[in-house]
């Protein structure tokens, strides 16, 4: 089985990813330690919590120039995904520029955050192999990513926003995979198959 490593800077639901990559017979190892991080076959970037406040500490540690420079897939998850993108309004927050998009906030009749499960519309992707189009996944998030040339989810919630984005070996997904039931799993187990 790959070798799979859960960057963990603090900010990350870590323990729900790791017991979800268990539950597929997968032992990950939680690392901040950028050798570790680079050695790995499979990269896992969970976040939650506020921009800013996640950016200073992955500067801190010197992974703000790790994450951009790997070359094995990575895979965002909700504020990892966020902080995958150029720029996030979280408090004018400059993130780590490999997704070229704006995370914005949501200004919407809903109540925000979206919190809750939602249907999503795919594209073909390797990642989302044997996942039906619509498939519902669970969100918790105030902020969004438009739709945009790296988004191949789409939800709506107010508007459309990327539910799940690709460029090269890195992804995205705004909602938790480790909290969507059998889509998340089949998700997961996709990307350890990448």
């Amino acid at each position: 089985m790959s070798n799979v490593v859960i960057i963990d800077y603090g900010a990350g639901n870590v323990q729900s990813v790791k017991f979800a990559l268990e539950r597929l017979g997968v032992q990950a190892v939680q690392s901040a330690d950028a050798e570790v991080i680079k050695s790995a076959d499979k990269v896992i970037f969970p976040g939650v919590g506020e921009a800013r406040s996640a950016m200073e500490v992955i500067t801190k540690m010197g992974l703000d120039k790790v994450i951009p420079a790997l070359e094995q897939p990575c895979l965002g998850i909700c504020l990892g995904m966020q902080l995958m993108c150029s720029f996030s309004e979280e408090r004018d927050t400059p993130c780590l520029d490999i997704f070229q998009e704006k995370v914005k906030k949501f200004n919407i009749q809903h109540k925000v955050p979206h919190m809750g499960w939602n249907t999503v519309s795919i594209k073909d992707s390797k990642l989302l192999k044997g996942i039906a189009d619509n498939a519902s996944f669970y969100f918790v998030h105030s902020y969004y990513v438009p739709v945009g040339k790296y988004t191949i989810g789409v939800s709506d919630y107010g508007h459309e926003f990327s539910a799940i984005m690709q460029k090269d070996n890195f992804y995205g997904c705004q909602f938790h995979p480790e909290k969507s039931a059998i889509n998340g799993s089949k998700l997961i187990k996709n990307f350890l198959e990448l």
